[in-house]
């Protein structure tokens, strides 16, 4: 006898991203290595060289500036509520995350990538796109339906081979009581699997 969720024997559809991800990321690649001989063909493969060093170096050293930071704002926040002091929120985008996905695009090797990770470094880019994040995010979270994460955890135990998942509920008394009162009061067989 199963409980719970019914399994469904229908085929499951794959999302858009699980389809087009791997092909965006082919012709990324693809359009990457066609700019990389392009500029080796006019300057050089010295030029090429020292273009991608030059990006993994300028990639590593915001990625350090910006751990940095984000340590640096960690122990304020940690300081002011040892303090009682209620820490300021952070606008979107004011972070540090999108500092560091800037410096690794330009650690990757790539002209395309380099571009994009330096206009990650300009302030004014690096909030739009850190307001339209949030803001894309707010939307999903509130178009999900309540419970969902709670709902894919179970039917992922659901479908594994051994995966047994048993329905119940915890009742919590506020109030403790005394051994031997009670309607439960009587002898309770140890529980075994």
């Amino acid at each position: 006898m199963t409980t719970g969720v019914p399994l469904s024997t229908a085929p499951r559809r794959r999302s858009r991203a699980r389809t087009f991800l791997p092909l965006a990321v082919a012709a990324w690649m693809i359009l990457e290595i066609w700019l990389l001989s392009l500029v080796a063909g006019a300057a050089g493969g010295l030029t090429v060289a020292l273009l991608l060093i030059g990006g993994i170096v300028l990639g590593a050293v915001v990625i350090k500036r910006a751990g940095r930071r984000a340590f640096k704002n960690l122990t304020n926040t940690f300081q002011q509520a040892q303090q009682g002091r209620q820490p300021a929120p952070q606008q979107p985008g004011g972070g540090n995350g999108l500092t560091m996905l800037a410096g690794l695009l330009l650690i990757l090797p790539g002209l395309l990538s380099d571009v994009a990770g330096l206009l990650l470094l300009i302030p004014p880019v690096r909030a739009f796109v850190g307001r339209r994040a949030s803001r894309s995010l707010e939307r999903k979270m509130a178009a999900a339906p309540a419970g969902s994460f709670g709902d894919a955890f179970q039917q992922a135990r659901i479908h594994q081979p051994d995966g047994k998942v048993v329905q119940g509920e915890v009742i919590r008394e506020n109030e403790p009581q005394r051994p031997g009162s009670g309607p439960d009061a009587g002898y309770r067989p140890p529980l075994t699997p």
